[in-house]
């Protein structure tokens, strides 16, 4: 009894820091990574937008670092974003993103497929977008849109669903071995908390376009994609290409859970250059006359 005490007090001390499963596998000084199987519920958490900023400003620095190292060896990454509408898939891609340069890491977000696409082999389209040496790509959304909503809201046959189900983990077997790291993420949230979103955003000018007639259509198909889920997870959650889930209901733990995770599966040095020193500006050529600035049209000036 004494020592399962011990045991929890010392667990408690520890704060969760220590290594577990993926990262201490790949001997990543900074991760904690677990992964999560099945439609988890999400907890409910709270953290103050203070301690969310300072948190999310240090993972953005290691993420420059990680971007670094990426192009350094020639990396190859691809990260999946899945989940159900205002799961919060965005706001993750943002926050990765907004500090990284466009050149090395991008985000892919495909539209429907064109009449061309929808005769062409399915993961063809998919296809195009890969990274190549030294690149990341962000899916939002990605072939799995065959397994949730084009079955779920009837946009495929039966027989092209089964054949999805089948073929898409010999697709990921082969991106694996061709050498890219393939980071597959589900976005888990309670359908209180899509609720309160899908509200949130009707009432908000700025975000109303997120919600697409598909997006008020599904509302009524929650156990739909609910089973949908079930059998994406019984086919393709391999022990090669695992599904990471993310508990959503908080979206500022949600962002940071996701980052943090995603940093600790790939190792990496701090390879970001030393910023150069300035060199003086030399003087205008004496011969050189500014145009007169009545001739140039300026943004006028309402503040």
């Amino acid at each position: 009894m004494k020592t399962k005490k011990k045991k929890d007090k010392k667990a408690k001390e520890g704060g969760g820091e220590h290594l577990t499963g993926e990262a201490e596998a790949n001997g990543h000084p900074n991760g904690h990574a677990e992964i999560h199987h099945g439609d988890v519920k999400a907890s409910s958490h709270e953290i103050s937008g203070k301690v969310f900023v300072k948190e999310l400003a240090k993972m953005q620095i290691e993420l420059v670092k990680l971007q670094e190292w990426v192009k350094h060896e020639g990396l190859k990454v691809v990260v999946l974003f899945e989940g159900r509408d205002a799961a919060g898939k965005g706001g993750v891609i943002k926050r990765i993103t907004e500090s990284l340069n466009p050149r090395i890491c991008r985000v892919v977000a495909l539209g429907r497929p064109t009449e061309r696409e929808r005769t062409s082999w399915y993961f063809q389209r998919y296809v195009e977008y890969l990274p190549s040496a030294g690149e990341i790509v962000l899916f939002d959304r990605s072939w799995y849109n065959r397994a949730g909503v084009e079955h779920v809201m009837g946009f495929c046959s039966d027989k092209e669903y089964q054949e999805f189900l089948r073929s898409c983990p010999e697709f990921e077997q082969m991106l694996i071995r061709s050498g890219i790291i393939l980071v597959k993420y589900w976005f888990s949230v309670s359908d209180s908390e899509q609720e309160k979103r899908f509200q949130s955003r009707m009432l908000d000018p700025t975000r109303s376009w997120k919600l697409s007639p598909m997006d008020l259509e599904s509302r009524s198909k929650w156990a739909e994609y609910s089973k949908a889920k079930d059998a994406m997870f019984a086919h393709t959650d391999t022990k090669q290409s695992p599904w990471r889930v993310v508990k959503a209901d908080n979206k500022k733990c949600a962002r940071l859970n996701c980052i943090r995770h995603l940093l600790s599966l790939i190792p990496y040095k701090d390879l970001t250059p030393t910023p150069p020193e300035l060199p003086p500006r030399p003087p205008a050529p004496a011969n050189y006359v500014r145009p007169p600035l009545e001739d140039q049209t300026f943004v006028p000036e309402v503040w």
